[in-house]
């Protein structure tokens, strides 16, 4: 998630500076997209304006450690709570995000809480929408917006290759669905998803036909039982 933050941030940021552990990432991004790698977290502190961490939660301790001249920290960190946060960052301004994969290009869900400051702030409405949220509240959203787009991401491809099956060319077949997406996505920002399947769904249409289809193989009860499986898997 963090790679796609930088990737939405290319070109905005004056500067991006990267480290890992060892596993090279950092590298890579950095020649993507035009950035630096440092030598350690404590030389990222001292540079950065603005600290992305994204690391596993059991390493907070020992990272936060090595960034402790850091100033403000944007933190990635699932199923850890800001009260943490602040407690291993207590000279940062600290703000705890839960964002979606759609940021990579400026389209995504940014859940946000804690108190950033303008840079902050400034940097993460450039990728998207960006909604305030209780901190109880961030498992709950995950499983939603964090983990839709591979939910939608299925449907795509499942109605694609159901078009590609029926004679279509595969790669029209995947643009014609992606398009309908985007432009359904646009439609819903000012109509209610009842309101959209009602004015597509004809009585004794064939768009009819496919939504008593849907409901026969339980689809709306899939998407509920994978919200529920995210949320539980969170929690343990």
């Amino acid at each position: 998630m963090a790679a796609a933050m930088a990737r939405g941030w290319a070109g905005a940021a004056e500067t991006m500076l990267f480290t890992d552990a060892g596993s090279g990432r950092a590298a890579e991004l950095a020649e993507e997209l035009g950035g630096k790698v440092v030598g350690s977290n404590a030389e990222l502190a001292e540079q950065a304006d603005l600290v992305v961490l994204a690391v596993k939660p059991a390493k907070l301790d020992q990272v936060a450690a090595e960034l402790g001249a850091a100033r403000a920290v944007i933190s990635l960190l699932g199923a850890t709570p800001l009260e943490r946060l602040a407690t291993a960052f207590p000279s940062a301004d600290v703000v705890r995000v839960m964002p979606n994969v759609a940021v990579e290009v400026r389209r995504g869900v940014l859940c946000v809480a804690g108190s950033e400051g303008p840079e902050a702030r400034e940097m993460l409405a450039l990728l998207g929408h960006v909604v305030e949220l209780p901190d109880a509240q961030f498992d709950a959203a995950t499983a939603v917006m964090g983990c839709a787009p591979a939910y939608l991401a299925l449907a795509v491809e499942a109605l694609a290759d159901a078009g590609a099956d029926a004679g279509l060319d595969a790669g029209l077949a995947r643009e014609l669905v992606v398009e309908t997406t985007a432009g359904t996505a646009e439609l819903l920002r000012s109509r209610h998803p009842t309101d959209v399947r009602k004015a597509v769904a004809s009585p004794g249409g064939s768009t009819e036909a496919g939504l008593e289809a849907l409901d026969r193989e339980g689809a709306r009860a899939a998407f509920e039982a994978a919200v529920r499986a995210s949320l539980e898997r969170m929690r343990r």
